[in-house]
């Protein structure tokens, strides 16, 4: 047994001798490697993806469990590839704004407010949050500039693409995922099959947080705000086909699958301005290519970790 294990075991014991009193027992429930994680992590996280996708509450608790048992999974992994090239220890301003936006997308209007809403025993303290999020900025760090000059974007289409929009409408989707990817030795069909099928059980947001590897997938799949010139030609004709509330079928997007939900949807009259819009472009393409990197560059350091679950 590693060292840093038997460590942990003489801290639990020593927390519970001097804490009889909790009928709560702490026990290991996953190894990674020589990194464990407690039946106390994972109800920590539970409160915590609860938080981010209150339809989560409406879970079984066995599903609940599994969803943050493997997200404190993903969370280490990255956490030990991210220690590999940076110094979490330091500070990162970008932290900051990170969690402003993070309040934002919670509905809270400050930290203070947020501080109030975290008055379980169980809950995470703004401290571990941002340490948190400071894993996620430094893992997206790595995947630039790991793969920046791999992303390919041809200009030229996109502004076709400008040149050919013949009003000044334009549509925005609010948008939610399901991003996926063929699992090895699983039927891609009856992989799609029950995904459909816990769509139906549980809703999209839900299943997004059990099937979903994006980083959406935390909040339920909810991606925001997109306007349809960002869109593929393959998606804006799928999401053309559908109202507000329904979702796309299956969707191929390079060697993963996609499945889009309409969570609203808006027209808004714009200024022309083809330069801002190249860009919008852009970004959003690179964004995109990013992220299938980002689950590239995962998938390969995960094989080298053991992942014991008791």
């Amino acid at each position: 047994m590693k060292l840093k294990i038997i460590q942990y075991l003489i801290i639990i014991l020593f927390s519970y001798n001097f804490n009889a009193f909790s009928n709560s027992e702490i026990f290991i429930a996953v190894t990674i490697n020589n990194e464990i994680i407690t039946n106390q992590d994972i109800a920590k996280e539970e409160e915590y993806l609860k938080k981010l996708n209150p339809d989560l509450s409406k879970l079984e608790k066995n599903k609940m469990n599994n969803i943050a048992k493997n997200s404190l999974i993903n969370q280490i992994i990255k956490k030990n590839e991210v220690e590999k090239f940076f110094d979490l220890k330091k500070e990162n301003s970008l932290v900051e704004e990170v969690f402003k936006d993070l309040l934002k997308k919670l509905n809270f209007d400050n930290q203070f407010d947020f501080k109030k809403s975290l008055i379980k025993e169980n809950e995470y303290s703004i401290e571990e949050i941002k340490k948190n999020l400071k894993i996620e900025l430094y893992w997206n760090e790595l995947i630039f500039f790991k793969y920046k000059d791999m992303i390919k974007i041809n200009k030229d289409d996109l502004k076709k693409k400008i040149e050919a929009k013949k009003n000044n409408f334009e549509t925005e989707f609010l948008l939610s995922e399901i991003f996926f990817n063929k699992k090895k030795d699983v039927n891609l069909n009856d992989q799609i099959k029950l995904i459909k099928e816990s769509i139906k059980d549980i809703g999209f947001n839900s299943t997004a947080n059990i099937f979903s590897i994006s980083e959406s997938a935390k909040f339920g799949g909810k991606i925001g705000w997109v306007k349809e010139n960002n869109l593929s030609k393959q998606i804006s004709k799928e999401l053309s086909k559908l109202k507000i509330g329904q979702h796309t079928e299956v969707i191929q997007v390079g060697n993963n699958y996609l499945m889009l939900k309409i969570d609203d949807k808006k027209n808004n009259k714009i200024l022309i301005n083809k330069k801002k819009q190249l860009q919008e472009m852009i970004n959003y393409e690179t964004n995109r290519q990013l992220t299938q990197y980002s689950n590239i560059y995962f998938n390969k350091a995960k094989i080298n970790y053991i992942i014991d679950e008791k």
